[in-house]
């Protein structure tokens, strides 16, 4: 059989604005997904309620427009999708896969809150759900840019949430189930994820659903070397300025500037990246030291 046509997307969380390391993300994987003559899609990953800035995700969807990124299907918003991660809820239980925990966060402190077997003090009303993970479990994985990768998911991770105490979803189940919905072939995404990849290897395996390839884009990072971020105040991308935000990120995915110098508007310069773009000049680094639109990132340790 021949492999799936290339089909990647971006998935901000509605929290705040979109910033240069948002930015970064959405322009590499738009740039891997156009270079493979695939799709790219969007998702807004609304699971988060309490965490949420109201309007931010119609805002992402306008600023993401303006600068030329279009969904090549409609967007999908996960906050429609309780059905589905509740399905697939419902499988992993009734195979014993996942079972109900009512540890609370006091009771998992002398393991530095990683779940290995219940010691719940008192049943809870509202018990979270886990996926059980065996203590010798080891997720390899190859990744498109950071290379070969390994992961003792038993003693690092644990027996991990898929579903809050609070009744929320949790991240790592919605995203496997949406990127399987959708027929996403490709991940890509910022580095800040590429501990979370083996636990979603592990539900795919105990869902049966395919595996996609990841490649995890290094970070931007401020002068004390934190990720740049929405909670912590990251300067916000505004439409005026746009175009001097796309070339930035374009010189951070390590790819030669001049291409974009004559381009007037975003989407010319989006046309001349697409174009122009060497996925071999990637910076094989997980972090990069850079202010908003410096043109001297730097590559972290």
């Amino acid at each position: 059989m021949s492999p799936a046509p290339y089909r990647g997307r971006f998935a901000p969380s509605p929290t705040g604005p979109l910033h240069a390391g948002s930015l970064l993300a959405a322009l590499g994987s738009w740039l891997l997904a156009r270079h493979a003559h695939g799709e790219w899609l969007l998702r807004i990953e609304d699971l988060d309620p309490p965490r949420e800035m109201p309007g931010a995700a119609r805002a992402q969807l306008e600023l993401l427009e303006i600068m030329g990124f279009s969904s090549d299907l409609p967007v999908l918003w996960q906050h429609t999708r309780s059905a589905a991660y509740a399905a697939a809820l419902d499988t992993l239980l009734a195979r014993g896969l996942a079972f109900e925990c009512h540890c609370s966060r006091a009771d998992l402190a002398a393991t530095g809150g990683i779940h290995r077997h219940c010691v719940a003090r008192r049943r809870r009303p509202d018990p979270a759900v886990r996926l059980r993970v065996p203590g010798d479990c080891i997720v390899t994985f190859d990744d498109g840019l950071q290379g070969p990768q390994r992961q003792h998911v038993g003693h690092e991770v644990g027996d991990f949430v898929l579903r809050r105490a609070d009744g929320l979803w949790a991240y790592q189940l919605a995203v496997v189930v949406d990127d399987a919905a959708q027929g996403i072939t490709d991940v890509v995404r910022g580095a800040d994820l590429l501990d979370s990849t083996p636990r979603q290897i592990l539900l795919q395996r105990a869902l049966d659903l395919p595996t996609p390839r990841y490649l995890h884009l290094p970070l931007l990072l401020d002068a004390h070397g934190q990720k740049l971020s929405k909670s912590d105040g990251a300067d916000a991308l505004m439409p005026a300025t746009a175009l001097p935000a796309l070339r930035a990120a374009w010189r951070q995915l390590g790819q030669a500037p001049y291409p974009l110098d004559h381009a007037e508007r975003p989407l010319q310069a989006l046309q001349a990246a697409a174009e122009h773009f060497d996925p071999t000049l990637l910076p094989r680094s997980t972090g990069l030291y850079a202010a908003a639109h410096n043109s001297h990132a730097a590559g972290a340790p």
